[in-house]
């Protein structure tokens, strides 16, 4: 499960606020959110979502009273229906958990470990008045909620950021960094200009200036997305040599036209490149159906090109592993 609520989490508690955990523990039928989903309740605000609506304006004043009282976590049934005023039609299970600020010391470890590439796992029972948390733990499919009455609920949380490597800081190199910025994306940043990152907000985006691009291209982690887009044909090309000497990218996209494309291909093989691998290559770029060539209109469809991929990739590691047995709800049904 996403862990976009930790870092937040861990945040608010330093600054010394109290905050209600609010995570979809288990859904039945059509819902807004999938199981694992989380958001925070402030004593102000609130961060993050459950799905908006009439469920998530009762769960802020659920949150609330819970922290009033300081009170032990529940989980609580919700119909989304006529009483409701949904239309989603299913059930939700809510549970709440109050997080105190002394616990901040503890959430800024947390933070830290899933930064680093480790899992987090919860597990919380009815009677208990604290999950408890292990960085490291094996790993389960899914947040699942076992019950109804004595009921249990494991959680597994792991950073689900995605990295993804852009060469290029023009227009749409920046607009495509606006769109990624908040898809979870790891984006590190790369140009040749000093001046090229000017006036942008960097903060959270590993910025680098270098004389020789093509030689950043070895050290990003096995799964990069690649997008290729600098204001060179030539560096394009030589970018492009480079990412063909790796093969563990989960994507790799060049900016430009199917002509550019063919021309690269020919120089490509000329080179000794072995022509299946050219299928490995997109471009042009983005998804289809969206043909406008503002920069803003090529980073959307390039960015839901990169968020389709990263979520495929999910699924199917999702699908290898192994799954527990204690969830009282049949799963989401196609309507």
């Amino acid at each position: 499960m996403a862990a976009d609520w930790v870092a937040p989490l861990a945040a608010r508690l330093t600054a010394g606020e109290d905050v209600v955990l609010v995570s979809v523990a288990a859904v039945q039928g059509s819902a807004p959110r999938d199981a694992g989903t989380t958001m925070l309740v402030g004593a102000s605000d609130t961060e993050l979502t459950i799905g908006g609506g009439h469920l998530e304006w009762q769960a802020t004043a659920h949150a609330d009273r819970l922290r009033a009282a300081g009170g032990r976590p529940q989980v609580v049934r919700y119909a989304l229906g006529a009483g409701l005023g949904q239309c989603c039609g299913g059930v939700v299970w809510l549970a709440y958990e109050l997080i105190p600020a002394s616990a901040a010391a503890a959430w800024a470890q947390r933070s830290a470990a899933l930064a680093g590439g480790a899992r987090l796992q919860r597990r919380l029972a009815a009677g208990d008045t604290a999950s408890t948390w292990h960085t490291g733990a094996a790993a389960c499919a899914t947040a699942l909620l076992g019950g109804p009455e004595d009921w249990h609920f494991v959680q597994d949380i792991a950073g689900s950021a995605f990295p993804v490597w852009i060469f290029g800081a023009g227009h749409v190199g920046r607009a495509l960094v606006r769109q990624l910025q908040p898809l979870g994306a790891a984006v590190t940043w790369i140009d040749t200009r000093d001046e090229a990152f000017a006036g942008f907000d960097t903060s959270g985006i590993d910025i680098r200036t270098t004389d020789l691009p093509e030689s950043e291209v070895a050290q990003a982690p096995a799964g990069t997305f690649f997008v290729v887009m600098t204001h060179s044909h030539a560096l394009d090309f030589s970018l492009c040599e480079a990412i063909f000497r790796r093969r563990d990218f989960a994507y790799f996209g060049l900016i430009g036209s199917r002509s550019k494309r063919a021309g690269f291909e020919r120089r490509f093989i000329d080179r000794g490149l072995d022509p299946r691998r050219l299928a490995e290559l997109t471009c042009p770029i983005g998804i289809p159906g969206i043909v406008g060539k503002e920069p803003a209109a090529i980073a959307l469809a390039v960015a839901a090109e990169l968020l389709s991929l990263h979520h495929a990739r999910q699924l199917l590691h999702q699908a290898g592993r192994p799954r527990l047995s204690t969830a009282p709800v049949r799963p989401d049904q196609p309507e």
